[in-house]
């Protein structure tokens, strides 16, 4: 996802609603500068919310990944013994 607009801060100090209501409705989000230089991102809930969701997922990744290399996992078998040990089945 690519910002399609930037804005500067006094812009949105003036608009805000229609800021707001602009990023809603295009999913798209609007990088706010502050003397010319970028300073924050503004964007609709949704989109965070999955932006947030996909940067879990890859951490969870990450640290399989490395849990692997490191020989710590467990086989499909072993794990169903201990969740049966640990959950008293």
């Amino acid at each position: 996802m690519r910002a399609s607009a930037v804005k500067p801060i006094t812009y949105m100090k003036t608009h805000s609603a229609e800021l707001v209501a602009e990023v809603n409705r295009k999913r798209s989000p609007v990088v706010i500068t502050q003397s010319g230089s970028p300073r924050a991102v503004l964007m609709d809930v949704e989109s965070y919310e999955r932006l947030q969701d996909a940067l879990i997922l890859l951490k969870l990744i990450a640290q399989s990944e490395e849990a692997s290399q490191k020989g710590r996992w467990l086989s499909q078998s072993e794990m169903e013994q201990e969740l049966r040990k640990r959950l008293g089945d």
